[in-house]
């Protein structure tokens, strides 16, 4: 049941995630990978609801081995892809239903999900979902933005900017074991940034960052977190737009494309649980940069779940 070698030209045959094998069934694999195209909620530029696709087509240039982590994945693995959740683009809240149901039967199969959005507003049933298994997940979150605003839209609970607001609320995460690294740029006032710390986040601004180094803030993330289940949530706006374009809410002065890969391979040995990387946006990606980073950041992920496997 391993994943194939990778023998075919990356421009060649159908483009599943790293050409895993296309399943409805996550019984007995290791991996699930699923897309999750909405993009209902955004606030600036849509088009999120093409990258699960955008991403599959350039995990087709991962040849298989990780020479940074010194991991075959696939090998060491089943992974497969799952195809996309149906979602409903005029109709958050059914689309929330659908992908926490979705989820739910795939977690609860024993598959570990990483889901491929869309735009951040799915992490909240996904965090549902895996809530139900865990309880209430520590969770590492890469964004520019907190999402934690009570309200983007009058009268709307739901958004691309409510996410973890809502999570909170329904205690579905671990606000001790809860950081927000990459924040950065204008808001409306201080009180964003004043609200999510209330709320219990960590937040890691990302002058911090710069200021105190890549190893101060893994140190304190994965001391934090110890062992309990972990949740990872990667916006790929925390990325500066010189490296990733392709997003609906772009924030200059971000995350270099290495920095990004170093903070990914710095959670080893955690109790990875899930992933979701969103806001991918093909109508905005120059050359398919971004796509590009993102199948390397889920690449990465599924090379820290084998590293784990693997260790004695």
């Amino acid at each position: 049941m391993n994943s194939p070698v990778f023998a075919a030209q990356p421009y060649s045959g159908i483009a599943s995630f790293g050409r895993c094998p296309i399943v409805s069934d996550p019984q007995g694999y290791d991996i699930s990978i699923v897309g999750v195209p909405y993009d209902g909620s955004v606030s600036y530029r849509s088009g999120t609801r093409f990258g699960p696709r955008a991403i599959r087509e350039q995990s087709l240039l991962l040849w298989g081995y990780n020479n940074a982590q010194h991991i075959a994945p696939f090998k060491s693995l089943n992974v497969a892809d799952l195809g996309d959740i149906d979602v409903v683009p005029p109709d958050i809240v059914a689309t929330h239903h659908e992908i926490e149901r979705a989820a739910s039967r795939i977690i609860g199969s024993g598959s570990k999900l990483i889901s491929l959005g869309g735009d951040h507003s799915i992490s909240l049933p996904l965090l549902r979902a895996h809530a139900k298994k865990y309880g209430p997940l520590a969770v590492v979150h890469f964004d520019a933005h907190p999402d934690t605003w009570d309200s983007e839209y009058p009268g709307q609970r739901f958004s691309h900017g409510t996410p973890f607001r809502r999570a909170i609320e329904e205690s579905l995460i671990d606000t001790s074991a809860y950081f927000q690294i990459g924040i950065r740029g204008p808001t409306n006032g201080p009180e964003d940034y004043l609200d999510a710390k209330r709320l219990g986040a960590r937040m890691v601004t990302f002058d911090e960052f710069r200021r105190v180094g890549i190893g101060a803030i893994l140190n304190e993330v994965t001391s934090c977190i110890g062992h309990k289940p972990t949740y990872v949530t990667l916006d790929i706006d925390a990325v500066d737009p010189a490296f990733a374009p392709g997003t609906g809410t772009p924030e200059v002065g971000g995350f270099s494309s290495y920095e990004m890969l170093q903070l990914v391979r710095g959670l080893r040995g955690t109790n990875l649980v899930g992933f979701d990387l969103v806001e991918v946006s093909p109508p905005f990606d120059s050359a398919n940069i971004t796509a590009i980073l993102a199948a390397n950041l889920v690449f990465e992920f599924l090379s820290l779940v084998a590293l784990r496997k693997t260790s004695p």
